[in-house]
């Protein structure tokens, strides 16, 4: 089976072929690390997890290495630190931010259902590297100083702009141009800055006295490097990243190692937006990953965003976010009791769907297909099915609990379930997401103040009840009990008031052809 990718470069789906099968390699610009990331941000790192997976699948999981940046020295960082932490040295701030924001990164994405990348980087750890490529750049005269600066020369890079299909004027015209006296190009950028007070500094390269820092381009070009090496077979990002960031990159990373190219496929996702509108804190319509996570599956979210394929605009909206937990909770019900059993079968459908450039929209066709099968046919169907989901990176599709929607009731009487509506939808996204139990505990607490009790069964069903549980679930089957015999003495009028006092507890009952009758409590 052939896999193609779109290459940005050439503008045209290409046959993947590696470098060296035995060593795929693949580089994704990551996370700056100053605030909870927001949906944004988590659609290239589910794409680029999918893509992981399908290597590891392709070539083994041995073979294959994937690179993820964290970039841990920015204005944003600073500002954020000196914002949160007045008291502490910036540098101690720094710390504090970037751990803690790290860390939030990590439990995120994990929740997304998302592999950790083979490797992960720090810029921080990486400042040797770049200060090594920056002074190649300025000994090949890619690169010069002025005014404690070092900037990369545009006009050194003749190709320069034939990533994002561009001219010199173009660029100039579209883009957010730092004005500066000291540059020979108003296009060249910077390499290495002076540090202000207070600031991380390092010894500078290229025989500057002052202590400085590194500028953002040459960061991944040095971890990519160090990594890598000088030429890779597939770098990935968000669609924004084309110009200027990896456009620098490859005008860097080329002019220093002497490279015809950089990575060999580059690979890009499309913008997303909310609500049919551009995401921005003045629309009020900013989401970050946590937020979301708070009242979702991390499998809702991941469901929603492999609908669309990578390379077109996504559209987040809530509705079509509570069609995807529809969908999930039909799904769990069909694998309740195999998602957790040993599995050997492959995952064929969706690898054939993938092979064609990530066509992630129609490996969700396959598991709709591979969904009927397994509700009809039995256990080797449901295995398949699963093979399929698990290699999507689902991960709670044998708790279809998880998944409901309302709140359930047990006896709870005058009390209003739907006042109860976002503690219970709260306390499902946490177990899914394996959220602190402190949390949950929290939520539980927030129920168990009126007088009720939080029954969660395996299945991830959230039951609220009023009174002692088995002692209601004895009571229900004798109404039931009692019910059965009014039916076979046709006093249809006693049947309908136990049916009556069911429904006031909350009870669905169910009759079947053969006589008996089963229950549940009324979502």
């Amino acid at each position: 089976m052939e896999l193609t990718l779109y290459d940005t470069l050439t503008r045209a789906k290409r046959a993947f072929t590696p470098l060296d099968p035995a060593q795929v390699r693949m580089y994704v610009c990551g996370p700056t690390v100053y605030d909870f990331a927001h949906i944004g941000n988590a659609r290239p790192v589910i794409v680029f997890d999918v893509l992981f997976r399908l290597l590891r699948h392709l070539y083994g999981a041995e073979h294959v290495t994937y690179v993820r940046n964290i970039t841990d020295v920015d204005d944003k960082i600073n500002a954020r630190a000196a914002q949160d932490y007045p008291d502490l040295a910036l540098n101690q701030a720094i710390r504090r931010v970037t751990e803690q924001t790290e860390r939030q990164f990590h439990e995120d994405v994990a929740a997304l259902g998302c592999l950790p990348p083979t490797i992960e980087p720090r810029a921080t750890e990486h400042i040797a590297a770049m200060k090594e490529l920056i002074e190649r750049l300025a000994a090949a005269g890619s690169a010069y100083v002025a005014e404690d600066h070092v900037l990369f020369s545009v006009p050194a890079m003749p190709d320069y702009g034939r990533l994002s299909k561009r001219s010199l004027d173009e660029m100039v015209a579209g883009a957010r141009v730092e004005v500066a006296p000291y540059k020979r190009d108003p296009m060249d950028f910077v390499l290495w800055k002076p540090s202000k007070p207070g600031e991380p500094a390092w010894p500078s390269p290229a025989g500057i006295a002052t202590p400085g820092r590194p500028g953002w381009h040459i960061e991944c070009s040095a971890m990519a490097w160090q990594h890598l090496g000088e030429t890779f077979d597939i770098h990935g990002g968000g669609i924004d990243l084309v110009f200027p960031h990896h456009e620098n990159e490859i005008a860097q990373s080329r002019c220093a190692l002497h490279m015809p190219v950089m990575a060999n496929y580059w690979l890009h996702n499309g913008f997303l937006q909310v609500e049919g509108q551009k995401m921005a804190k003045s629309a009020g319509n900013f989401v970050t990953i946590r937020e979301l996570l708070d009242v979702l599956p991390g499998d809702v979210i991941r469901l929603q965003m492999l609908m669309t394929h990578y390379r077109q605009p996504l559209d987040w909206t809530r509705t079509r976010a509570e069609l995807a937990r529809h969908e999930l909770e039909d799904w769990s019900y069909a694998l309740q009791s195999s998602y957790a059993l040993p599995n050997d079968k492959t995952p064929d459908a969706v690898v054939e769907a993938l092979s064609d450039d990530l066509n992630t929209p129609n490996a969700v066709s396959a598991l709709r297909e591979l969904f009927t099968k397994a509700h009809r046919g039995g256990l080797n169907d449901e295995l398949i099915f699963a093979a399929n989901c698990k290699f999507l990176g689902f991960r709670e599709l044998g708790r279809p609990g998880l998944f409901q929607s309302g709140v359930s009731g047990l006896n709870v009487g005058e009390h209003n379930l739907s006042s109860y509506g976002d503690a219970v939808e709260r306390l499902r996204a946490a177990i899914a997401n394996n959220i602190p139990e402190s949390v949950q505990a929290e939520l539980i607490a927030s129920v168990k103040k009126d007088g009720l009790d939080v029954h969660i069964a395996k299945s991830g069903t959230v039951t609220l009840i009023r009174g002692e549980k088995a002692a209601l679930e004895q009571k229900v089957e004798d109404l039931i009990a009692a019910r059965s015999t009014a039916r076979a003495r046709r006093d249809w009028k006693e049947s309908d008031r136990i049916r009556d006092e069911l429904n006031a507890m909350g009870i669905e009952l169910e009759d079947h052809k053969d006589g008996t009758t089963t229950w549940k409590v009324k979502p």
